[in-house]
């Protein structure tokens, strides 16, 4: 009985350093998210110029386009960034033990990201799906 209390020990202790490691990855690939998320700003700086008449030659139908590229890029920054708030906000999650069900649907969701969303997502899944993990988390 001794030695099943050792090992049932040193595999709380391996399942919390996983905890800790994904924590620390999730911080990252959401930041990596943040990151890209931001890549349409040029697209946001080119609407609204094209918006304002500030580009020679602008039509009512450049207007038109430029409000288009105004609202795409808007919503794709948007989007991009509150998923990217998700991701960290799972990863704090992760670390305090808490939220098991938020960190399974931001996991799913980051399998979408190619290649290091779908990395995270798949171990993170495999990881918190095990009853001994889904254990350590608290039922808030």
């Amino acid at each position: 009985m001794n030695e099943q209390t050792t090992i049932a020990s040193e595999t709380t202790g391996q399942e919390l350093e996983h905890l800790r490691m994904l924590s620390i990855f999730h911080y990252i690939v959401g930041g990596i998210t943040a990151l890209f998320s931001l890549i349409p700003v040029i697209h946001l700086v080119i609407g609204v110029a094209m918006v304002t008449g500030r580009l020679e030659g602008t039509d009512p139908e450049a207007r038109f386009f430029g409000w288009l590229f105004v609202v795409f890029a808007a919503v794709f920054i948007a989007c991009g960034l509150t998923f990217s708030g998700f991701i960290v906000y799972a990863g704090r999650c992760l670390r305090e033990r808490r939220r098991h069900m938020l960190c399974m649907v931001v996991a799913a969701l980051s399998c979408m990201m190619m290649p290091f969303g779908t990395v995270l997502g798949v171990f993170t899944l495999v990881t918190i799906t095990k009853p001994s993990v889904k254990a350590l988390f608290s039922p808030r």
